[in-house]
């Protein structure tokens, strides 16, 4: 990481009645990528796609000043538990409309059709930036390595949301 970047806390929920740490290649996949990056991994966890234990795990990150970025993986299909949207959308402050699409749009060229099935989303709270994404690995590997690592780098430009997450600018 070059001297402009900054280090960032991330946090790492995977949402899953199933995966258990052994299990948890989405959630492995991100800790090292987040590591990979210059990043510390603030905190991660495996809760069960649950409304209530997914936004309580959010909300005592959101609240934690230390953390400036949260990403889920999990939760975000159309089975009956996946909740994750519902979970988190009404603790954001700011929706960030185009990282689903975004993400949409990307996946899109990855398995076609199949991707208006994700409901991924992004948002801030209390100065975090929140990213929601599928729990296959494909899903992360596509969210971290075409959008959210960028976004979480000072360096890219023309915008990032770095400054944001670390002034309180949003």
């Amino acid at each position: 990481m070059s001297a402009l970047n900054k280090t960032l806390n991330i946090a790492v929920l995977t949402v899953s009645d199933t995966r258990t740490i052994e299990t948890d290649k989405s959630g492995a996949y991100l800790k090292q990528a987040i590591v990979e990056a210059g990043h510390q991994v603030f905190d991660s966890q495996i809760v069960k796609d649950d409304i209530y234990q997914i936004r309580a795990v959010v909300s005592q990150w959101i609240a934690d000043h230390a953390v400036q970025a949260i990403i889920t993986t999990g939760g975000t299909g159309f089975y009956g538990r996946d909740s994750t949207p519902e979970a988190v959308k009404p603790l954001f402050d700011k929706n960030i409309e185009g990282f689903g699409e975004l993400f949409r749009h990307v996946s899109y060229t990855e398995i076609g059709s199949s991707t208006i099935q994700s409901r991924a989303v992004g948002g801030f709270a209390n100065n975090s930036v929140i990213f929601c994404l599928p729990g296959s690995t494909g899903a992360c590997k596509t969210g971290w390595n075409k959008i959210i690592s960028e976004q979480l780098s000072a360096e890219f430009g023309p915008c990032n949301f770095v400054k944001l997450i670390t002034s309180g600018e949003h």
